[in-house]
């Protein structure tokens, strides 16, 4: 994107009376943010059903430009990343959520579309048990998956351990914050950050500069936090924790959810107890298992090493199908919205081949909307 493009993009965010919705059907009709300035006097044209507060939120860009251009002079003092929901760089897991923030920003070295994304969310009040599972995890599933890149919220808690574990262990770990980027909440994380940032890994936001942590914020990051992974663990929680709401959000996602048990009687494993008693989640007790539920191979057994696929055991293959086909050699597996792209196909119509096939006995559907080639 070029530098107006992101500045119109931001600008789009600034706007009073735009809901995200509307401002997702604009962009997506006219392709830029530019172009929605471009047609703000043809709301209604774009959008028959548009509200008067819609219309009126476009009588007047001037401040919203301003916001904008200032937010750009910080974004390139500060050499930040910027991901704008129909770049090609926005990360792809959270683009199909219809709720995706419009603009992310982020401080870092990190790849939002690496293969393999896990969300670790659970209580600010962890218990040394709590503790003991984060770190034990973590270090199991780098034996199997070290490029696995683990999320969290930079809070206190089993946030924070999920972040310290990752760096221990030389793992990818990106911070989704409630504010924007000239400052760092709760401030005692600040060295965590500064080595997460140093470390391939990072801090992310939808929120510009000089936007406070509010109570509201944080509820509204959890979406994206949920939206950016193939599956979400849960390590404690108590009966009404915020890691639920990102675990309801996950499940709404079409992610999978994973939480480990703990003592009925403790106060902060009651959440994850009932997660898993009302069948919200599947239960953990290690990475092997997630592997297991994901269906992602085991590198560690000889016996699970996928072999080439010969192409000429599917001969009767159509150009399409030989093109999803092809995205999946020589990798363990794929998310779908990589396929599509790796391929030039649009996703609707990926997501139809790639059924097909499946019925075909020629790839295999994975958790977390991955799918792998069938192995002989």
């Amino acid at each position: 994107m070029d530098t107006q493009e992101i500045i119109s993009s931001i600008a789009l965010t600034k706007l009073k009376g735009l809901s995200l919705l509307n401002a997702r059907t604009m962009l997506e009709a006219l392709g830029s943010a530019s172009e929605v300035f471009a047609h703000r006097k043809d709301i209604v044209s774009l959008i028959p059903e548009a509200s008067q507060r819609l219309v009126s939120a476009f009588a007047d860009v001037d401040e919203a430009m301003r916001l904008a251009e200032a937010e750009m002079e910080f974004i390139e003092k500060k050499r930040l990343k910027v991901f704008a929901l129909l770049d090609e760089g926005y990360p792809q897991r959270l683009r199909e959520c219809e709720d995706a923030p419009l603009m992310l920003y982020g401080c870092g070295n990190f790849n939002l579309n690496t293969q393999r994304i896990i969300s670790v969310v659970g209580t600010r009040k962890c218990s040394e048990y709590g503790r003991e599972v984060c770190n034990n995890f973590i270090a199991d599933l780098k034996r199997y998956y070290p490029d696995t890149l683990i999320v969290s919220g930079l809070a206190y808690g089993i946030d924070v351990c999920a972040h310290r574990a990752a760096l221990d262990n030389g793992m990818s770990t990106v911070g989704v914050l409630a504010h924007g980027l000239d400052t760092i909440y709760p401030s005692m994380h600040r060295q965590v950050a500064a080595e997460m940032v140093h470390q391939q890994g990072g801090l992310l936001t939808e929120y510009t500069t000089q936007t406070t942590p509010e109570k509201g914020n944080f509820v509204r990051r959890n979406r994206i936090v949920a939206g950016l992974c193939d599956a979400c663990i849960v390590v404690e929680s108590s009966e009404r924790g915020g890691s639920l709401i990102t675990a309801e959000l996950a499940l709404d996602y079409n992610r999978d959810v994973f939480a480990f048990p703990g003592r009925v009687y403790d106060e902060y494993s009651r959440g994850c107890n009932n997660l898993i008693r009302h069948q919200r989640a599947t239960l953990l007790t290690c990475a092997a298992d997630l592997l297991d539920a994901m269906g992602w191979e085991n590198p560690l057994t000889e016996a699970s090493k996928p072999k080439a696929v010969q192409q000429e055991l599917f001969p009767d293959l159509t150009d399409e199908e030989r093109a999803l086909v092809n995205t999946l050699k020589n990798v363990d597996d794929k998310h779908i919205n990589q396929i599509a792209i790796d391929a030039n196909i649009p996703y609707s119509r990926a997501s139809m081949i790639l059924f097909d096939l499946e019925m075909k006995g020629v790839v295999k559907a994975l958790g977390g909307a991955r799918y792998k080639m069938m192995y002989h």
